[in-house]
């Protein structure tokens, strides 16, 4: 089975070069493309990016690049777009994988044991299985307490028809969120465009969980105290 890494990073962002800045002595990036090149699952890796930081440093590492074309490179860009036009180019270069790990650049909260665990859901039932995604629980943002402004200028449920609801987060049933770390692909069902639950619909129709703790996506220079702080704690290299 061929099994492929692909790391995503844009230079467009608004934090000037996030997904190359210092955390503990490294470009974010490096951690999670260091963990999947620890785990020893890929026989190919790949670097999707139209930032010439990007593809050099993910090249340090292994990753061969992908220039990324300036429609694919802008903040209304979709990453499925991203994905398909990387798959076209490993593709006219002879090379089609079973599973694609996308890895994202910007997000430190990764490690090869995950990877690993991940793979070994995805690979045990390529039958059935679209994705295995990290998913972490946050039941402090669950739908059910989310409020939304109405034409009147009320606070409202943004829930309809919802009621009888704890004011206790650890009363409401389990809520989890997708993490921006990593995906593994089932990439003949991405191919066949088996769409799934929006946003994410090419995630596909059967998606496994991979339950961890926490994700930090870099959006701002608190997330970098946040990543630093993370990698302390969980970061073996």
């Amino acid at each position: 089975m061929k099994i492929c890494c692909l790391l995503t990073g844009r230079g467009n962002n608004t934090l000037k070069d996030k997904n190359v800045l210092d955390v503990l002595g490294h470009p974010v990036l490096y951690y999670g493309a260091n963990a999947a090149v620890k785990s020893g699952i890929f026989d190919s890796f790949y670097c999707s990016s139209d930032d010439e930081k990007i593809l050099n440093e993910a090249g340090k590492l292994g990753f061969k690049p992908i220039v990324r074309p300036a429609e694919l490179a802008t903040p209304n860009a979709q990453h499925i777009d991203c994905i398909y036009h990387a798959l076209d180019f490993m593709k006219n270069a002879g090379y089609v994988p079973d599973i694609l790990c996308v890895l994202l650049a910007n997000n430190v909260t990764v490690t090869a044991d995950m990877i690993e665990e991940c793979n070994k859901i995805i690979s045990g039932d390529m039958q059935n299985i679209s994705a295995v995604v990290p998913v972490y629980n946050d039941n402090d943002h669950h739908p059910l307490r989310c409020k939304k402004i109405d034409s009147k200028g009320n606070v409202v449920a943004y829930v309809d028809g919802a009621t009888n609801i704890s004011t206790n987060r650890q009363d409401l049933p389990k809520c989890y969120f997708l993490a921006h770390n990593f995906w593994m692909l089932n990439v003949k069902k991405v191919l066949e465009h088996e769409h799934g639950d929006a946003p994410w619909s090419f995630l596909g129709k059967t998606v496994k969980p991979y339950v961890i703790e926490e994700s930090i996506d870099i959006h701002d220079s608190l997330d970098l105290i946040k990543a630093a702080y993370w990698v302390r704690q969980n970061y073996n290299d």
